[in-house]
């Protein structure tokens, strides 16, 4: 791992360089693909957030541009980090599940008592669903209905017909199902073999997979810490002693750097790029769930204050949308009755009214609607 003398850069100037990667300052017209690409995948377990916040990195918002990638395949939806639903693109897939897999969550005792369903009962469902699903797509109600009629799978019926899909969740990571297109606002699921052909690919192994997904992080959320990457990834569930090989091993492609005495990890070939770039400024309006927040994870505290987190991080796994300013989340916002109502926290200070305008008046145009007035409390 290489060490430059003299790295060293303001967290501000991180906040910058992110914010360039991540398509929101300046904003461009990048397709669903290339924001999803970039950004290691999207959060989608609500459709409607997932599409504006996409949207929302474009300097004209085309709010149907994740729907146009899905319906052409060059965008999947499936479980996959910390057992959310995201989506990504299918020929990278393959390597975000290959290490959440690796986890091995379903081998822990506490998952079995906790879910009722046993390794070798995810073994036996692997193999089944991947073939029941091959070059079709069905329903939570038919494929659970194909399934409960074998009698290995009949006392599971309840489990897995649950919404929160926790039974389906290693499935997913070991790439025998994902989601399809809905049918009649049902949703759908598939093997992703068969729905992507060869845009899917084959798996790779944990180690192959490592630097591939390490480089798509940092290359979006660096420089980080080891940990901050498997907070994001796993939630902290990787092996360390693994997690540390994969890092070691990509020698001369890291750079460690000092942000403001925290020593973090950047791609070698962003380097000179963040050390370079000026701090960040402004004002930006980000829609819940997103990726600018959840990459370093609401616990990093030089992003989110500890003490204002609640607000952010809500009941039920719930992320608000956040008000960002110079690089960190100074308050959060929603809309109400046709309005923009901006909640800032109680340190905060006075926020630029205009620049919060021009950000609102950004979000009406990826919501699709005329205007949002700005109402600060």
């Amino acid at each position: 791992m290489a060490e430059r003398n003299g790295v060293k850069v303001s967290w501000r100037q991180v906040f910058a360089w992110r914010m360039r990667r991540q398509f929101l300052e300046p904003r461009t017209q990048p397709s669903a693909s290339e924001v999803v690409g970039r950004l290691c995948g999207v959060q989608a377990q609500v459709w409607s957030v997932a599409e504006l916040n996409v949207a929302l990195r474009q300097s004209a918002p085309d709010r149907e541009s994740v729907n146009r990638d899905v319906a052409d395949r060059s965008l999947m939806k499936t479980w996959a980090m910390r057992g959310t639903l995201h989506l990504l693109r299918p020929s990278e897939a393959g390597a975000y599940l290959s290490l959440m897999a690796n986890t091995g969550s379903w081998l822990k005792p506490s998952w079995t008592r906790a879910s009722g369903v046993t390794p070798q009962q995810i073994d036996e469902l692997t193999e089944e669903v991947a073939g029941i699903l091959d070059g079709v797509v069905l329903t939570r109600d038919e494929l659970v209905t194909r399934l409960v009629a074998d009698k290995r799978f009949a006392s599971m019926e309840e489990r897995l017909r649950s919404g929160w899909g926790s039974v389906l969740k290693p499935l997913a990571w070991r790439g025998v199902l994902c989601h399809g297109p809905n049918r009649n606002n049902k949703i759908t699921f598939t093997l992703p073999a068969s729905q992507f052909g060869s845009d899917w690919g084959k798996m790779p192994e944990p180690d192959e997979a490592a630097p591939t997904v390490i480089e798509a992080y940092l290359g979006a959320y660096g420089p980080a810490t080891i940990e901050t990457f498997d907070r994001w990834l796993s939630l902290n569930s990787t092996s360390k002693p693994k997690l540390r090989k994969w890092f070691g091993d990509m020698g001369d492609k890291l750079t460690e750097v000092d942000v403001e005495g925290r020593k973090t990890l950047i791609l070698t070939e962003h380097a000179e790029e963040l050390a370079g770039i000026a701090p960040c400024e402004g004002i930006r309006l980000l829609g819940g769930f997103d990726q600018y927040l959840l990459g370093p994870g609401t616990k990093d505290e030089v992003m989110l204050a500890a003490e204002h987190r609640s607000a952010v991080s809500r009941a039920a796994g719930w992320i608000s949308p956040v008000v960002v300013q110079d690089g960190r989340v100074v308050g959060v916002w929603e809309i109400l009755d046709q309005e923009l109502v901006v909640t800032p926290f109680p340190d905060t200070g006075r926020l630029p009214l205009k620049a919060v305008e021009k950000e609102a008046a950004h979000v009406a145009r990826a919501s699709g609607v005329s205007r949002l007035p700005v109402r600060v409390v």
